[in-house]
């Protein structure tokens, strides 16, 4: 490991200081700041000549800003004569401009990942992307890891009996995701019928497939941005008197209001991962932690090694996510 470093961005230095604690490793040392205007300038303040350099750097808000120094801090490492340079995005900002799904719209997750790409990167680790589809928008190797094994652990230390587990999809789209977690924690599977009416709203009207009355209801996402959907699903899952209910999600990105309607709704916790670090305001009570710089330390490790990074799913949970 010794030819490897690590750099962080201004992101989540955090995460990137777990992942080099979990891989025995010091923080590369880089230099970021603003120009008076506003421009992004970086320094990489040792040699990386010939080595195997990752930058730790999630898109989160605020999101420009974030990419932008991304990009940057490919350039420079390429500039520095790097051997290889792998972008590691716990989460990947605009993923959910994936498609156009009406007229004269941008596809703007493939923007960006050409934007990386041109930038420099020859490789891209990322988490639970929003659509497994945007792993074909770069035209470099994408490595992409997900975070349920993290999640289910947590469930499994609660010791909860199958037979009182409803999982739950609050939308047609995660019905694959709450089917894996299915397999690994049991219980039922039941789906929450979305429908959406704008960008910003969406409604809840029915459950479709287990009952929930009486249960321990476990809702999965990859990401709660407004909470509007997660919250609408729960006051759904609470009218057919579910027991518990409890949330997981792999990004907490919690715009606006978020926080304040987790902490309403009728959510009994909500555990998301460490991938976007969470302000003063956002720490809601409710919150529950949890890191996935193992996981990503050992994607880092095996990449570094041309080892496999999905047989790492198999050896972690039994189960084939990716």
């Amino acid at each position: 490991m010794k030819d490897i470093k690590i750099f962080s961005g201004r992101a989540n230095p955090d995460l990137a200081l777990r992942i080099c604690e979990y891989l025995a490793l010091p923080m590369g040392r880089i230099s970021l700041g603003d120009f008076p205007d506003g421009e992004i300038a970086c320094k990489i303040d040792e040699d990386i000549r010939g080595r195997d350099v990752f930058l730790v750097q999630p898109t989160c808000p605020p999101v420009n800003q974030n990419l932008m120094e991304l990009l940057i801090m490919i350039e420079s490492c390429k500039r520095a004569s790097a051997e290889r340079v792998t972008a590691v995005i716990p989460y990947f900002g605009y993923a959910r401009q994936d498609r156009k799904d009406e007229g004269r719209v941008p596809i703007t997750a493939k923007l960006v990942a050409n934007l990386v790409t041109r930038a420099g990167a020859d490789r891209v680790l990322a988490m639970d992307l929003h659509a497994a589809q945007i792993q074909g928008f770069f035209d470099v190797p994408v490595d992409h890891l997900y975070a349920a094994p993290v999640l289910n652990d947590h469930f499994l230390a609660m010791n909860l009996r199958s037979e009182d587990i409803v999982v739950v999809s609050p939308d047609e789209g995660s019905i694959k995701r709450a089917l894996g977690h299915v397999k690994r924690l049991g219980g039922e599977l039941a789906i929450v019928d979305k429908r959406r009416s704008s960008a910003e709203t969406t409604r809840q009207e029915n459950i479709i497939g287990g009952p929930v009355a009486d249960k321990i209801v476990l809702m999965f996402d990859d990401m709660i941005s407004t909470a509007g959907s997660i919250c609408g699903a729960a006051h759904v899952l609470a009218q057919e008197d579910a027991r518990e209910i409890h949330v997981a999600a792999t990004h907490g990105v919690l715009c606006g209001e978020a926080p304040e309607l987790l902490l309403r709704a009728p959510i009994t916790s909500v555990v998301i991962t460490d991938t976007i670090p969470l302000a003063e305001d956002q720490l809601i009570d409710k919150i529950e932690i949890l890191s996935v710089a193992p996981l990503l330390g050992e994607g880092i490790k095996r990449i570094h090694r041309n080892e496999s990074v999905s047989r790492l799913f198999d050896e972690v949970s039994g189960v084939k996510w990716a």
